[in-house]
Order: structure tokens, then sequence, then C-alpha cells
């Protein structure tokens, strides 16, 4: 008798095998693929450099943990809003970079940048050291573009683009204020985000219509753009730069939030770009 329900057991579970390999699978986001050796990282005081065939001799330089902020930002004093950080790396490759930021407040960040493909991946997992709720709404990775642009300040938004409900649209088409506590740049801020939470700088009245925000190369024959799950704001700079600032919408004592994002440098094709975005982040959308 024991021996028959062993030989049930050990083929219910081939049974469940095969019927696992008959399912379709599910499309899930590039998260851990083997990287492109002729894409390179590098770190050095808060500031991620990105080598790669398509941006040139010069790599990219990103602020990954230029501000930690908290709610009510837009109508206060920048100062008031950030959090103090320090940062120390934890291990540091050509290809995977993993840093941990402690905020005044209690909170621990474990930072990880990797090479997955031909992408970047960001990963940011939140830690509340405390036992009570920690104020942390949102953070700003700085993605600096005038080298790939090759523009400065007052031209480069010609070559940046978000999505709104027209399609592609480059940042000088979109509709842009000026009135802020802080002059310069464009805040952008997706559906179902309070407008009291984000940059204080300009709020455009234009809704993006995904978590996208990027530009063309120079030439024309590149494009970059980054995207996260969540997104508190795109904004586009005050030091010829690009932002889609993710959304942590606080922590509860205690409490453990994952997030990550992507970067993508690819030859200049919006379709491919859309794309890996949908594979990523709305693989519902995927046909």
């Amino acid at each position: 008798m024991v021996q028959g329900k062993v030989v049930s057991v050990v083929l219910l579970a081939w049974v469940v095998v095969f019927l696992n390999s008959c399912v379709e699978p599910q499309v899930t986001p590039l998260l851990d693929a083997a990287p492109d050796q002729n894409i390179k990282l590098d770190y050095n005081s808060r500031m991620l450099s990105v080598t790669h065939p398509l941006l040139g001799d010069k790599p990219l330089k990103i602020d990954c943990m230029e501000a930690y902020c908290k709610k009510g930002s837009t109508h206060r004093r920048w100062d008031k809003t950030i959090i103090p950080q320090q940062n120390e790396v934890v291990s540091k490759s050509p290809h995977e970079i993993k840093v941990k930021t402690s905020l005044a407040t209690g909170v621990e960040v474990m930072h990880r940048f990797a090479v997955v493909a031909d992408e970047i991946l960001f990963e940011a997992t939140f830690t509340n050291l405390t036992d009570k709720p920690v104020d942390v709404e949102w953070m700003q990775p700085c993605i600096r573009v005038g080298d790939f642009t090759g523009l400065g300040q007052d031209e480069y938004i010609r070559k940046c683009f978000i999505f709104t409900k027209k399609g592609l649209t480059r940042l000088n088409e979109t509709n842009r204020t000026e009135e802020a506590i802080y002059r310069g740049g464009q805040v952008y801020v997706p559906a179902g985000i309070d407008r009291n939470d984000v940059n204080p700088r300009p709020l455009s009245p234009d809704v993006p219509a995904n978590k996208l925000i990027g530009c063309f190369s120079a030439d024309g024959k590149a494009l970059l753009a980054t995207a996260w799950t969540d997104v508190q704001e795109l904004f586009q700079g005050v030091i010829v730069c690009i932002h889609a600032d993710p959304r942590i919408g606080g922590l509860g004592p205690n409490q453990t939030k994952k997030i990550w994002g992507k970067l993508y440098i690819i030859p200049n094709d919006i379709d491919e770009l859309l794309r890996r975005y949908h594979r990523d982040f709305e693989p519902k959308l995927v046909n």
C-alpha cells in the first residue's frame, strides 16, 4: 500500500511538470540576463558612469542618489524636502555595482546597478529600520544628457521626449509653464500622483501617457530612455538632464519595499523602445 502511494505521488509530480511545460510562459521583465560585454559600469561619489558602444567615447553620467524626498515638496523650499544621506559601496565590478544608502530618517536603501543583456537595471530596496512610519515619498536619479544630445541647457529639450495622448511628444512641443518656487525646467506629473508632492519647478498641464522619458543622440542614430515600476514625476531639469523619478510612497514601521527601473540605450527605433518598455512594465499590453 505504501509503495502504491509513492508511485502515485511520483506520477502526479510528473503530470504537474508535463502540464507546466505545456503552458505558454508568461512575459517577464528581463532582470538577470547575461551582460553585453561591451557595456560597462563604474561608480564614484553617487555618480554612476555607463560606457556603451552607442554613447561614443563619453560615458553617460547618472547621479543615482541625487535626492530622497518627502511629501509636500511642490510648494516648499528644497532644503526642507530632501533627506540627508550617506552612501557606501558594497561591491563593484564592471557589470554590477551595489551601494548601501543610509538615510537620516532611519531608512536603509540597498541599490543594485547591473548590465542585463544590453540594458541597465536599477534596483532599490528600502527598509525602514524604525518602529515608526517614515516619510520618504520619492527619489531622484538624474541622467546627464548634454554629451548625448550634443546640446546645451537652452536647446536640448528639442531632443527630449515623453509620451502623451498625442503619442511621442518632444518636450519643446509640450504645454509648458514658468511659475514655481524655482524657475527653470519642467515637471510632468502622471495621473494619480498628488501634484503637491513633486518637484518645486514649473508644472506642465500635460499628463504623461506612460512612465518613459528619453532623448535622441546628437546624430539622431540612437536614443536613450528610462522608466521605473512606479513614477512620481517625469522631469526635465536645469543641468541638461532628464528624470523618471521613482515613487516610494512612504514606509510603514519596519516595512521593506523594492522598486526597480531600466535604462535603454538603443538605435533610434521608437517601436523597439515601446516593445521593451511594455515587456518590462506593462506586460499585459504585449501581444
